[in-house]
């Protein structure tokens, strides 16, 4: 178990319950998988995703958004995290028009965070 997860028997929260929240709008909330925080102005958010799993439009939209707030950055990461290890593979910067490719690797990913708390 990776030492930095909380809870690792948690749930995802399905909310198909909240279906007509907005009437007239087939709109349903989203999650983050992963959110880091600098100083309680700047965020760094990720999405992480097995390879070859679609993202749906609303997650599409809700971080194309994010990506275009000048005060986040947005990561899209495909991987997998289990019990006992955690695979990066690509990982790519969102940005309002496109993905760009940062690099692969759970070291490489680490070093980006790291290089991104210390511009930020």
């Amino acid at each position: 178990m990776t030492l930095g997860m909380r809870n690792s028997n948690a749930k995802f929260i399905d909310f198909g319950f909240l279906s007509g929240m907005i009437p007239g709008k087939n709109i349903l909330p989203t999650n983050l998988d992963m959110v880091v925080c600098k100083d309680g102005r700047k965020f760094l958010v990720a999405e992480w995703k097995h390879e070859n799993e679609p993202m749906s439009l609303g997650q599409k939209i809700v971080l194309k958004g994010l990506a275009a707030q000048e005060n986040f950055t947005v990561l899209v990461i495909y991987g997998h995290s289990d019990d006992h290890r955690t695979e990066v593979n690509n990982f790519y910067q969102v940005t309002q028009s496109k993905l760009i490719y940062i690099d692969r690797g759970p070291e490489a990913l680490k070093s980006y965070l790291n290089t991104w708390w210390k511009l930020n």
